[in-house]
């Protein structure tokens, strides 16, 4: 058993003594109502409680057991859902979400804090809720109300998990020569191909339906970065009441054998003909996945 002290003195003193967060927080209205030092203390007191008590003491356990991967699916470490399950009902997938989709809305200033606590309990459990948290952001900034409407409640409760699908292996740091494909449909979606790599909770067994994040390019598209979109991609369609209906055509083809963070799943992506749909505008996919890509860094 792992064991793990959240550094919450410290905390509190770069957040109020340094930073004096509190100044900034009173002059923004969105959070001047709802957040104050009294409020922030008690939230990471409760977060510090899920990191030590709930997250921490599987950490040595499911890094030595490690993510399993057979016929295409990926199985977590023993105790991963069930943490993952309370973790979610406890509201802490969507701490920095948009409250109108049941998201806390707390600032980055705190929210950061709550995620180092759940990084140093077990980075590889907390990479699944981390992605999502990301993927959220990216979805409310940049999609359509339809999108928004149906993505973001369940992604925030954590019935869904979300990832961020950008390397493929010809092409790393150099996005512009990404191959994935996106063919326009007649019903306004579009059909996603190509192979993504290293794709952190690309597949598992946590949540009942996972949303890829895909850049592709459409047939119009001028070359490089300026010719990249950005697609959501379920691993599951659903119906408009979120229903589960049908697999999609993403598959994980095989995970990585890595050094460490064995609990987290990485993974081999292969989008054939998947059904997708644009996120924000045409060619500006890698603006809309630099909100996630930010969030996350």
């Amino acid at each position: 058993m792992a064991d793990y002290r959240a550094p919450r003195d410290d905390m509190d003193f770069v957040l109020h003594d340094v930073f004096r967060v509190a100044d900034d927080w009173q002059q923004t209205p969105e959070l001047a109502d709802m957040m104050d030092v009294e409020t922030a203390g008690a939230i990471l007191d409760e977060g510090a409680k899920v990191a030590e008590n709930l997250v921490a003491p599987l950490a040595r356990e499911a890094d030595e057991e490690g993510v399993k991967f057979e016929d295409g699916v990926v199985t977590t470490p023993k105790g991963y859902k069930e943490n993952f399950r309370q973790l979610a009902e406890g509201g802490w997938v969507g701490v920095t979400a948009n409250p109108d989709f049941g998201g806390m809305g707390l600032p980055k200033s705190l929210s950061a804090q709550y995620e180092e606590m759940l990084c140093s309990a077990d980075i590889a459990f907390s990479l699944y809720p981390g992605l999502t948290s990301g993927a959220i952001m990216a979805i409310n900034s940049h999609g359509s109300d339809e999108l928004k409407n149906h993505y973001l409640p369940r992604m925030v409760s954590g019935e869904w998990t979300g990832t961020m699908c950008l390397t493929e292996s010809h092409a790393g740091t150099d996005l512009g020569i990404i191959r994935s494909k996106a063919i326009p449909a007649e019903d306004g979606s579009f059909s996603i191909s190509g192979t993504k790599i290293f794709i952190t909770g690309g597949e598992h067994d946590l949540a009942e339906n996972i949303v890829h994040l895909v850049l592709a390019k459409l047939p119009d598209a001028p070359a490089g970065t300026k010719g990249i979109s950005l697609f959501v991609v379920p691993k599951f369609l659903s119906d408009e009441q979120g229903n589960l209906t049908e697999r999609n055509a993403v598959s994980c083809g095989s995970i990585e054998h890595k050094m460490g963070i064995h609990g987290s799943a990485t993974c081999v992506m292969n989008f054939d003909g998947a059904k997708g749909w644009l996120v924000g505008e045409p060619h500006r996919g890698l603006p809309a996945m630099f909100t996630m890509m930010n969030y996350e860094r």
